[in-house]
């Protein structure tokens, strides 16, 4: 594969692109019919995550234990191995019961939210005068308002959180690339 000294490998092409809008902003659709189909059913779309999750732990571990067979001359590839059977432990558990998974998850989402909120909020005021404090505040509280909700609902929480945040995460995403597309188209 050859390149002209005038065309960078990191420059996009934008006629390539241009020409494809319509896939993108088909892609975009896509996007958004599968966020309204997880947001439509947030406690099936939250199973279903969390079996998703608990498949990957397992296929993760198993190349930990391969790993760690691998470096068996070192002196500690058991702590590879341990690594990899806990992984296939936690993955077999997610797959076996994914609503005690989910509640776990949940608790680790709304703890980090509160945790990034106060942060957040505290470093927005140590920030210089000309930076956008209060936007940055704002979104601090929010985020700690938002893991409060969480955890003052937890467990039941745990059968929407995961879901909603995935439903919402892909039509904004979607959302996304349909302006990107129509923005191609016009350009």
């Amino acid at each position: 594969m050859s390149y002209s000294s005038n065309t960078s490998m990191d420059a996009p092409d934008f006629s390539t692109l241009k020409t494809n809008w319509g896939w993108t902003v088909a892609f975009g659709a896509l996007l958004c019919f599968a966020g309204a189909v997880a947001l439509g059913s947030v406690t099936l779309t939250t199973i279903s995550s969390v079996f998703v999750v608990g498949v990957a732990m397992i296929m993760s571990g198993i190349v930990e234990v391969v790993h760690g067979f691998a470096m068996r001359s070192w002196r500690k590839f058991f702590l590879w191995l341990a690594i990899g059977a806990l992984y296939i432990v936690a993955g077999v558990g997610a797959i076996q019961n994914p609503l005690l998974a989910a509640g776990l998850f949940t608790l680790m989402i709304g703890a980090s939210l509160i945790g990034s909120g106060v942060v957040r909020t505290y470093l927005a005021f140590q920030l210089p005068d000309s930076a956008p404090r209060i936007a940055i505040a704002l979104s601090g509280v929010l985020s700690l308002l938002l893991g409060a909700v969480i955890l003052a609902q937890w467990p039941v929480s745990s059968l929407w959180v995961i879901g909603a945040f995935l439903g919402v995460d892909l039509f904004f995403a979607g959302m996304s690339w349909i302006g990107v597309g129509f923005s191609l188209k016009n350009a």
